[in-house]
């Protein structure tokens, strides 16, 4: 299968998991299930590169193994999240916003559609690579562990501050919470670093680099710290402010003050 036949098959079974996806929103007002469909894009993405990719066995094996699985836990842990709890503020506040415009919030599961083709560019690239060095797939693997260990672990630390009634309207300051106001983010953007590192070398080794750039403009500006911030300035008010100054926004580092 030719490169691009194999990102037209991810694009269309995108496009088709985003067209369930927005039929079950509609039912339910929640759009939070469009988190849950682009991982599990992704998921299928990185085993469709893995199996008919032509690059070397070991290139394929990270993607196939190793990015499904990180696609795979991030699905499980947001579907988890939407069953369970009302609609996200940030999808209610765009649900507000639209004035519940149904062929709006098609075009918006259809645009994340073609943002799982996007963020297949660095797995493609890993996949296509004929010959990575061992040092390259060891690193990637590493960064892998820790990112995705890291990513899990501020997952259950938030979920369970949440799950304590005494926590309502405060702010999670516990754990990994304490170096950074979005260490899941963090871990998320170095995930990213991963496929960068093991796409050295191959013929378009410069789609490597998309994942941790576009992740990084995504999260910082666009989709997810700006959305997740106003949602909590608006429930937690006084007490995020004070968290923001106090915690550094992204990358982890020591409060101003404990």
């Amino acid at each position: 299968m030719s490169p691009a036949q194999q990102l037209l098959w991810i694009w269309l079974l995108a496009a088709v998991l985003m067209v369930l996806g927005w039929l079950w929103q509609r039912r339910r007002d929640n759009a939070g299930i469009v988190d849950v469909l682009w991982s599990t894009g992704l998921a299928a993405a990185s085993l469709l590169l893995a199996l008919t990719g032509t690059g070397a066995t070991g290139a394929r094996l990270l993607v196939g193994v190793l990015a499904t699985a990180w696609a795979l836990r991030l699905a499980l842990h947001l579907w988890a999240r939407v069953r369970s709890e009302p609609e996200d503020g940030r999808y209610r506040a765009l649900r507000e916003h639209w004035q519940g415009s149904q062929l709006k919030f098609f075009g918006f599961f259809q645009f994340q559609a073609l943002l799982v083709v996007l963020f297949s560019l660095p797995l493609a690239a890993v996949a296509w690579h004929p010959a990575p060095a061992p040092w390259q797939l060891a690193v990637a693997a590493a960064i892998w562990l820790v990112s995705v260990g890291g990513e899990s672990l501020a997952d259950a630390q938030l979920a369970r501050f949440r799950a304590d009634p005494a926590n309502r309207g405060r702010t999670c300051r516990s754990g990994l919470w304490r170096y950074s106001r979005h260490p899941n983010y963090f871990f998320e953007w170095l995930h990213w670093c991963a496929y960068a590192v093991a796409a050295i070398g191959a013929p378009l080794a410069w789609l490597g680099w998309l994942g941790p750039v576009v992740m990084y403009l995504f999260l910082r500006y666009i989709s997810g710290i700006p959305f997740t911030e106003q949602q909590a300035l608006r429930t937690r008010g006084d007490d995020y402010r004070d968290y923001q100054r106090s915690t550094p926004m992204l990358f982890p580092w020591f409060p101003k003050h404990d």
